[in-house]
């Protein structure tokens, strides 16, 4: 197989998922904050306010859906034309995760956004409220889908290989109730939502720094630090924690990689920082925590951690792409609790609105959750490599024979040039809504009911 041609497939698949997937997190977080907010809309005594900030994220929520679906349509044309052997010979199983997603999923999130953004004056506060949840349900169901696609390929179940060479679906069932997909689907969703925590955080300082929309800014504030904080909390433990072992038990070479670990050891520590050397097999300059490692993966401080050097060398990963994407969504992670929980602890004592240095550091860090969230993707797929589906098909047999590299970088080319003009317009259309604020949303939605 051709290596120029296989490293253009995945460079062009890694372009696109890597932006399309800066939309998926906004929407599910936001689709969770918006539930919360129709709730205080239902039960304080003095509801509306509630009611607006629903009404303005519903249109950023909208905005981001619509980049989301733009996107996410080349993601699934490029398993036929990019990656046809792989579609050939896994589509029976993954094509079920992916037709579902979008016959069930899409087309409920769809259906009742309609009715979210304009609905409201037609129907009862309660069932504006449920459609709110609906479209929430919607939302993390089609993340359950997309991620049970990629558990399979971390660990497949239910299937047969048949005499024809390719896969067949066997259950169903087991592939939507595969043991790695349960932890997997909670960790990625709890991301999520602390994404869409901190981007509403970071716009209610900003209405606060510049003095605007001061109701409005007090309850996304409020609301945004708290759902941040349990959420980057759970995010560590239990669902990243428990993801951890599902590497550990289905898939460990990933977690040597992950950790730089390259010669086997009883009480392994865990790297903290660290710069892999291939050559030399071992961390430059690391700082570690002895025997962490160990106990984070088997319970027991003395338990034995396989390294790289116990695996075939053609077998490993690439080394340094999937530590460094794995310390720098861990070190994100740990720092998002430090910055959500400081900002509860001045919540609390009522100083947190007036705390202008804090409500800048809030401002300023909506960027680094979607960072965490690329990074972690990045650290899935790349430790998974040299497979496609682990044990069964590698990824230098998925590519389609009949595609040459330079038609791979010719169409890469032109995706950059159409997803640079969608990303401009998508940010001056969230810009305009954010420069009109709440009130202007609630005009739209009187003249929309």
């Amino acid at each position: 197989m051709d290596s120029t041609a296989v490293l253009a497939d995945r460079i062009h698949f890694a372009a696109l998922i890597l932006f399309h997937y800066l939309f998926p997190p906004l929407t599910i977080g936001l689709g969770v904050l918006i539930v919360a907010l129709k709730i205080g809309q239902l039960t304080q005594p003095d509801g509306e306010p509630y009611a607006r900030a629903s009404r303005f994220w519903a249109r950023i929520y909208a905005l981001n859906f619509g980049a989301g679906v733009a996107t996410g349509i080349p993601m699934e044309f490029q398993f036929g034309t990019n990656w046809a052997a792989f579609s050939r010979f896994s589509g029976g199983v993954i094509g079920q995760g992916l037709m579902m997603e979008g016959l069930f999923a899409f087309f409920l999130e769809s259906v009742f956004l309609g009715v979210f953004l304009f609905g409201e004056k037609r129907v009862s506060p309660k069932a504006h409220a449920f459609s709110a949840l609906m479209l929430c349900i919607a939302s993390l169901t089609s993340a359950y889908f997309i991620i049970s696609v990629d558990a399979f390929m971390q660990h497949p179940v239910g299937y047969r290989l048949g005499a024809d060479g390719v896969l067949h679906l066997t259950s169903l069932t087991a592939v939507l109730t595969n043991p790695y997909l349960f932890w997997g689907f909670l960790h990625t969703s709890l991301a999520a939502i602390l994404t869409g925590a901190m981007v509403m955080s970071a716009l209610a300082a900003y209405y606060l720094l510049a003095g605007k929309h001061v109701e409005f800014a007090r309850i996304n504030l409020r609301l945004g630090v708290i759902v941040g904080l349990i959420a980057a909390m759970l995010v560590i433990f239990p669902t990243g924690d428990k993801n951890g072992e599902d590497i550990v038990k289905y898939n460990p070479i990933k977690l040597a990689a992950m950790e730089g670990l390259f010669d086997s050891k009883q009480g392994a520590p865990l790297a903290i920082i660290g710069m892999p050397d291939i050559e030399q097999g071992r961390l430059l300059d690391p700082v570690e925590v002895p025997d962490l490692l160990s106990y984070l993966s088997y319970g027991d401080l003395h338990a034995d951690v396989r390294g790289l050097n116990a695996y075939p060398r053609d077998l490993w990963p690439p080394i340094e792409l999937t530590y460094y994407s794995y310390h720098i969504m861990f070190g994100l992670g740990t720092m998002f609790v430090g910055i959500m929980g400081l900002a509860v602890l001045l919540l609390l004592f009522k100083r947190l609105e007036s705390t202008r240095l804090y409500l800048w550091i809030l401002m300023l860090a909506f960027p680094f959750p979607y960072i965490a969230n690329e990074a972690g993707w990045t650290t899935a797929c790349e430790g998974r490599q040299p497979w496609l589906i682990v044990g069964l098909f590698k990824t230098a047999d998925g590519i389609s024979k009949n595609v040459s590299s330079g038609e791979v970088i010719f169409t890469l080319i032109g995706f950059f040039g159409m997803y640079l003009l969608l990303g401009i317009l998508f940010l001056l259309m969230v810009l305009r809504q954010i420069g009109k604020g709440p009130e202007d949303a609630d005009s739209a939605g009187a003249e929309a009911n």
